[in-house]
């Protein structure tokens, strides 16, 4: 019973993962304005096409500024097909307004995903060139997952000054009288001493404290994940998208020894950024190889938890990620994500960190790919 169940929950999250790709669902709400007594059936049904499209219009805001953008490029084509976007649309609710002639529709539909960013490619410029007009581009992206953090005590310094003063004040003084009479033979003396002595004294003290503390902030170290399976999810959506993708292992040797894919490892094994030197050697080597488009980053991989509506395990990955364009002397930025998360889910933590990458891997792709081809829709 226990391996039925399991098997159960491993299926609902592999085909919820899939769904979540590649069928997505959205609301829209319109409104049109009619001319007669009450709406005709041709009033609702522009109705319903124009809460549709809106439908269609909230999935790309929701998927971001540059998907957004795009939509415009190709909104007259899905109103010129809409049945190959949309499979299925269900009315929510209807109002009839005929004071103010105007009738209302409320709709959610199932969006095939697949088929709008076929459409999405298909009219970038990008897409429409050649085989000999599509631009170079290489990546390395590294998956890691923290593997040690140091921390620091905190330094404390401490500092007291004192400040003492005082004074003293001694007085003596002595008096006497000698003297001495003769008579009858006899020589009498006599004599008499008085002392006085007088002592005062002060004494001030001042203490002032200070000091301060040095906090330092803890380092942390990674260890990388092997991810070439990922590799193949980078290279066909960058591909898709039109670009002619390159394998970095192929440029390292064509770069003249400056761009190395160690390096960029090495770099991300200890931080989150790449050194200057690695980039600028990353810059020189890919114009020698003449590669105009470089795309890098990093997939953070969290700990693992318990998904509350599935009951199976959840990981969660971060995305950071930019696309360089290094044709110019001080490379421009083209396209960047991040920090963006992804969660995957499976019956063991293995596999929901592979379908949280593959997830974090296809999305970024697709948005970095996106963020390029609207600027060159402009």
């Amino acid at each position: 019973m226990q391996v039925i169940r399991a098997f159960l929950l491993m299926l609902i999250a592999a085909f919820a993962f899939t769904a979540t790709a590649q069928v997505q669902q959205a609301r829209g709400k319109a409104s049109v304005t009619y001319q007669g007594k009450a709406a005709t059936a041709d009033d609702k049904a522009k109705a319903s096409q124009a809460a549709q499209l809106k439908a269609v219009e909230f999935y790309y805001a929701e998927a971001g500024e540059s998907e957004s953008e795009n939509f415009d490029a190709v909104r007259e084509k899905i109103l010129a097909n809409p049945d190959r976007y949309i499979l299925e649309t269900t009315v929510l609710a209807e109002e009839d307004n005929p004071d103010k002639r105007q009738f209302t529709t409320a709709v959610r539909v199932s969006l095939n995903v697949a088929n709008l960013r076929n459409l999405m490619k298909a009219g970038s410029a990008v897409a429409q060139a050649g085989a000999g007009q599509k631009s170079p581009l290489a990546f390395v992206f590294v998956s890691r997952q923290v593997a040690s953090v140091k921390s620091f005590d905190d330094r404390v310094y401490k500092r007291v000054d004192e400040t003492a003063t005082g004074g003293l004040k001694e007085f003596h003084a002595k008096t006497g009288s000698e003297g001495e009479s003769i008579g009858n033979g006899q020589v009498k003396t006599n004599a008499s001493t008085s002392s006085q002595s007088n002592v005062a004294g002060n004494l001030s003290r001042s203490v002032e404290a200070g000091g301060s503390t040095t906090k330092r902030s803890s380092e942390a170290t990674y260890r990388l994940i092997p991810s070439a399976n990922l590799n193949q999810v980078f290279s066909s959506t960058f591909t898709r998208a039109g670009f002619s993708v390159k394998d970095a292992a192929f440029i390292e040797p064509m770069s003249g020894g400056k761009f190395k894919v160690a390096s960029v490892e090495a770099d991300y094994q200890t931080g989150n950024d790449l050194k200057t030197a690695t980039l600028q050697s990353i810059a020189s080597g890919m114009r020698a190889a003449q590669v105009p488009y470089i795309a890098l980053g990093t997939m953070d991989v969290g700990t693992a938890d318990k998904d509350p509506a599935t009951g199976l395990v959840r990981v969660a990955v971060v995305v950071n990620a930019r696309i360089f364009d290094v044709t110019q002397a001080i490379p421009d930025t083209k396209a960047a994500v991040g920090p963006v998360t992804y969660s995957g889910v499976g019956p063991t933590e293995d596999e929901a960190r592979g379908n949280a990458l593959k997830q974090a891997a296809s999305s970024a792709a697709r948005e970095l790919a996106s963020q390029v081809t609207a600027q060159r829709m402009q």
